[in-house]
């Protein structure tokens, strides 16, 4: 069953984002994940919450597969990296 990570990004500072774009996705593309959104046009429908600067999904084959992701020794240091630049609000969701 899929699974789905989802981030919410609010960019403080963008110093960090070509360092993390440039090796992230193939630690993503080493458990089986892929890029659905990365970034692009936003528009609120419903809510007062304000948009963040970016919202991420990441497709992965199996909740394991996106936890072994966001647990990888490779990303680990990504993880400091981009809490430098932006606060994230990150979730695992199991898709149908």
């Amino acid at each position: 069953m899929p699974a789905y990570a989802i981030g919410r990004l609010q960019i403080r500072d963008c110093a960090w984002m070509e360092k993390y774009g440039a090796t992230v996705p193939s630690i993503i593309a080493k458990h089986g994940g892929r890029y659905l959104v990365r970034g692009g046009k936003m528009e609120m429908l419903e809510g007062d919450t304000a948009l963040p600067s970016s919202i991420v999904v990441i497709e992965f084959p199996t909740m394991a597969a996106a936890r072994a992701y966001y647990h990888d020794p490779d990303y680990a240091p990504f993880i400091e990296l981009r809490k430098a630049g932006a606060d994230l609000d990150f979730v695992l969701v199991e898709g149908l």
